[in-house]
């Protein structure tokens, strides 16, 4: 009774589908895009006032969704806020999963927004991992456990946005209306390295942030001895010096990069103006991370320092990206597979 209707809505789907520029969608996922910086500052905010645990349990707050006095505490103000943009932000995902599987003619970009979906229900998982797992709830005398989640929580917020990254580029006009975009390989492979080394170094940076070892060398850029290599060792001071070591290999690492990028694509194509713009995120980055420690911590620049190292992820893989163009842009020729019938035949002949 039912696989009827189901039958002919699947077949008018392949009807409707298409690989043409759609401006709506591109403009709800460009929005997703914003809605996710949003989430990724309310939850460095959160993590930078230590607000994580305003509520003990998950996935209401204080067993309600809009709990009592939570606008006027400032950590339940930052807890909550950073909960109800992640409910929002899965119900934007799985308005793009509908959309590009009833609209995206690409099977790939299908993927991409099924992916995301998955992607961003692991990060509410992972979050409310966090939560239940912290030593509050679990009466012990370490939190070891809460912040393995709470780091897997931070990186996955930084695959996310690559993956709503990808899909915008994707459903841009840039994207489908260049597909003869040449690729240097060599700039590719420094295009790779770069985005690895920013991975790790946002890693290290999620470690010391909850592990509350962002100052464990308290003075930049000399230590307090007035050295370069701290005098005595602990697990913070050694993730601190390590977030720092990994600062210098991003910044010699995405300079080659910017150069190569820039002498590659110059100021007259696109790829040339978001490699000045990442070249300017890595200056403000540097001075960002100093300000941290010079003013103790403040919560708004450690939480702009955060999101600055996201954008300078995002956009060195948008430009890795826009690279994998003419792989993906390669048209798949299935196998014709032969009938019964026509087995039998040649097997008679």
């Amino acid at each position: 009774l039912f696989a009827l209707p189901v039958f002919c809505f699947v077949k008018r789907i392949h009807h409707l589908r298409s690989e043409s520029y759609k401006p709506a969608l591109f403009w709800l996922s460009f929005f997703a895009l914003f809605w996710a910086t949003c989430l990724l500052f309310a939850g460095g905010f959160t993590t930078s006032i230590r607000a994580g645990m305003a509520f003990l349990d998950w996935p209401l707050s204080n067993g309600s969704l809009n709990p009592c006095g939570w606008l006027s505490e400032e950590d339940q103000l930052a807890e909550h806020s950073h909960r109800l943009l992640g409910i929002k932000m899965g119900l934007i995902s799985l308005c793009i999963f509908g959309w590009t599987y009833l609209r995206e003619g690409r099977p790939w970009v299908r993927m991409l927004a099924r992916l995301l979906v998955w992607v961003v229900v692991l990060q509410g998982v992972l979050g409310g991992a966090r939560v239940r797992l912290d030593q509050l709830n679990l009466l012990t005398e370490h939190n070891h456990l809460a912040q393995v989640f709470a780091v897997l929580h931070a990186c996955g917020a930084q695959v996310t946005l690559c993956l709503l990254v990808s899909i915008t580029v994707a459903l841009s006009r840039v994207w489908i209306e260049r597909s003869d975009r040449p690729v240097n390989s060599v700039l590719h492979r420094w295009a790779w390295l770069s985005v690895g080394v920013l991975f790790i170094q946002l890693i290290l940076g999620a470690v010391m942030r909850h592990s509350d070892a962002a100052l464990a060398i308290p003075t930049f850029p000399l230590t307090p001895e007035g050295g370069v290599i701290p005098a005595a060792w602990s697990f913070p001071v050694a993730i601190h010096f390590a977030h720092r070591v990994g600062a210098l290999g991003v910044f010699c690492v995405l300079s080659c990069f910017i150069f190569r990028s820039l002498r590659v694509y110059t100021l007259k194509r696109f790829e040339g103006w978001v490699s000045l713009g990442i070249a300017c995120l890595l200056c403000v980055q540097i001075l960002l991370g100093a300000t941290v420690v010079w003013t103790a911590k403040n919560p708004y620049s450690a939480t702009i320092h955060m999101l600055i190292g996201a954008f300078l992820l995002a956009s060195v893989w948008m430009l890795t990206f826009l690279g994998l163009q003419p792989k993906l842009q390669k048209p798949v020729f299935k196998k014709r597979i032969p009938s019964i019938s026509t087995v039998i035949h040649e097997s008679a002949i």
